[in-house]
């Protein structure tokens, strides 16, 4: 009997030591690294997020443009409002160029390959001169588009997407990145 109890207290023994250590020791690491992976996948989720309203601000505004101050169609007010709803595009494209540009080091780095970091680190930087630069709108817009959509549909599209486009993607992708660096930024 007395050897039953002794193998029980130390059975019991090694189960709090055990418990002890990993509660003292593993958890807080593995915590910490929950915590650091919900961040990266965060930061992922909003780069995505961002190149997609930087997709669809552009879009709006080469689709819907302002009527010539004549047209009898629209009144002062209609074409005041519709204005206001092409600047609001404009400040989204801002506030979306401004995110990507602060957080790179966040979601680009968060990639396992070098190719996968360096392409939303240059995209990032490219995207937001061109928002800064003095170019005419169309050619700001036709320029985000063509750097945004290839990096969108290579970070984010779907699967076949991503491989049926690859090489379509990335050799647009350096076209647009080779003329943004060949031409000077004033119009």
């Amino acid at each position: 009997m007395p050897d039953t109890v002794r193998t029980i207290l130390v059975a019991a023994a090694t189960a709090v030591v055990t418990t002890a250590a990993a509660g003292l020791l593993v958890i807080p690491r593995l915590e910490a690294r929950k915590k650091r992976l919900v961040e990266v996948h965060a930061a992922r989720d909003a780069f995505g997020a961002h190149m997609l309203r930087i997709i669809s601000a552009c879009a709006q505004l080469q689709n819907i443009q302002l009527p010539a101050a004549d047209d009898p169609d629209w009144t002062p007010v209609l074409r005041e409002r519709l204005a206001g709803e092409r600047e609001r595009w404009w400040q989204q494209i801002d506030d979306a160029t401004r995110w990507l540009i602060d957080n790179v080091a966040t979601y680009a780095t968060s990639w396992p390959m070098r190719h996968l970091i360096e392409m939303p680190i240059t995209y990032a930087g490219h995207a937001r001169m061109v928002v800064l630069s003095e170019r005419e709108e169309a050619t700001k817009l036709e320029l985000l588009l063509e750097l945004t959509v290839p990096v969108q549909r290579q970070y984010f599209g779907w699967l076949g997407s991503r491989a049926r486009h690859i090489a379509a993607d990335n050799r647009a992708f350096a076209q647009t990145i080779a003329r943004l660096t060949a031409e000077p930024t004033a119009p």
